[in-house]
């Protein structure tokens, strides 16, 4: 990128006038996240299970005070942007501080450099693990911690993913796509104001060649500088279309995006990117970056079911799942299993797709619907549906073919798989073993934000 290392980092020299024993000098392997290549996506903050990863407006990244080196959060990733390291004197460690300044990651550390700071060639790293310093219920207990069933490996029958053909430091930076579809898929009604405007947007890659699966993401870039003059770093966006595109057989691929115009606090703010996506028009283009994502794939072999848990724009690999299911069905090429969907929004006017949702025929998908603010009508979560739905969830649970997708908002996961582990006891199944198969075999997924 333009620039060089933007850092207040002040060059490595040896404590001048003081003798110093090699062996007193702890050094540290710190884990540090590359600003360059990071799309913001917020995973590694959710997956952490110490509290070590943070943000503000322009980087992620890890305190070195905190990190226990527990590796939660490297699979996740989609981008790799976690997986990167330096090592250097503890005293030496990167801050919090210094780390939000920068526009790129500094340099590793010659051995001479490393030498003039008193580390000995071959010293190795201080690796001191700790317990997940996790908070405690008003019970005493351990709040329940719902990241840790996430799995972080695909289905074994999951098609390959490719990742990262386009980006900062791809050989292509970034792939225009051109806008072939625009229309928004929420109900425009008395209940159904702008702050509930849903794209259904199209992109078309012409001759480039962009593969995608069902749960990849992308990332758009939107054009301009922010506040402080730098450019827009790209925002993450599920594909909501199958691997053979929105239209079969050409190469495109469908995004949903819901336009921002607050705060998670409630304040006015028009989301960057989400306005200029919202607003494009047919044949304007676009800056794409990607594809990402390894491990929230479906899995593809004959008689698999799928339970697709979300809420609103979270339907959007949903979509894709569903979408590709269908078409194999149609074409008589797939002996399918059971699809099950569990979606949640506020009203049924802010529910993206609810009329397309209709016409699928009920011996295909088993949809089941959730409203919290529908006017007259109680709160409804989709915890609270899929608990009405215990005994077919149980069925569910003890098929080792069953796979389980969880995407939406970071607030729903632990209700959601709370839920699981109810109807998992209801069943007489033993939750803890259940939750670390449903971990190590890729069968439940969560992408929350």
């Amino acid at each position: 990128m333009q620039g060089a290392f933007k850092a207040p980092c002040l060059p490595f020299k040896p404590y001048l006038g003081i003798a110093m024993d090699m062996t007193e000098i702890h050094v540290i392997k710190q884990h540090l996240i590359d600003p360059e290549i990071c799309i913001r996506c917020n995973t590694c903050e959710a997956t952490c299970p110490v509290g070590a990863i943070t943000h503000d407006a322009l980087n992620y990244v890890v305190d070195a005070d905190k990190c226990n080196f527990c590796m939660d959060c490297i699979s996740p990733c989609p981008t790799g942007s976690i997986d990167n390291w330096r090592t250097l004197p503890r005293v030496r460690a990167y801050s919090v501080a210094e780390q939000f300044t920068w526009e790129e990651l500094p340099p590793e550390l010659s051995p001479e450099e490393l030498a003039a700071e008193g580390v000995a060639a071959g010293a190795l790293p201080d690796i001191e693990p700790v317990a997940p310093d996790l908070p405690a219920a008003v019970t005493g207990e351990a709040v329940f911690n719902s990241g840790q069933y996430g799995a972080s490996v695909p289905p074994w029958s999951a098609a390959h993913g490719y990742t990262n053909l386009y980006g900062p430091k791809a050989a292509a930076k970034f792939i225009t796509a051109t806008v072939t579809g625009n229309v928004r898929v929420t109900e425009v009604g008395a209940q159904a104001g702008s702050d509930y405007d849903t794209h259904h947007i199209v992109l078309d890659f012409g001759r480039m060649p962009f593969p995608v699966l069902e749960g990849q993401s992308i990332g758009i870039v939107p054009p301009g500088v922010d506040a402080s003059g730098r450019p827009h770093h790209a925002r993450q966006y599920s594909i909501a279309s199958p691997r053979n595109g929105e239209r079969p057989g050409y190469n495109n691929l469908s995004l949903t995006i819901k336009r921002v115009l607050e705060d998670h606090q409630g304040k006015p703010v028009r989301g960057v990117a989400s306005n200029y996506m919202c607003d494009l028009q047919v044949g304007d283009t676009v800056q794409v970056i990607g594809p990402f994502g390894a491990s929230f794939l479906m899995p593809n072999h004959p008689r698999s079911n799928i339970v697709m848990i979300c809420t609103g724009t979270g339907s959007a690999p949903m979509r894709a799942m569903t979408e590709w299911r269908r078409r194999l069905r149609t074409s008589g090429k797939f002996e399918g299993g059971k699809l099950m969907l569990f979606f949640g929004a506020r009203t049924q006017q802010e529910l993206p797709y609810f009329g397309p949702l209709q016409s699928l025929p009920r011996d295909f998908i088993d949809i089941n619907f959730a409203f919290s603010r529908t006017p007259g009508a109680p709160k409804r979560y989709v915890q609270d549906v899929m608990r009405e739905r215990t005994a077919d969830l149980a069925r569910l649970l003890q098929e080792p073919d069953t796979y389980f997708y969880v995407c939406g908002l970071k607030s729903m996961e632990e209700g959601v798989v709370l839920a699981l582990r109810d109807v998992a006891w209801q069943a007489g199944l033993d939750w803890e073993a259940l939750g670390a198969a449903l971990k190590r075999e890729g069968r439940l997924h969560l992408e929350t934000y």
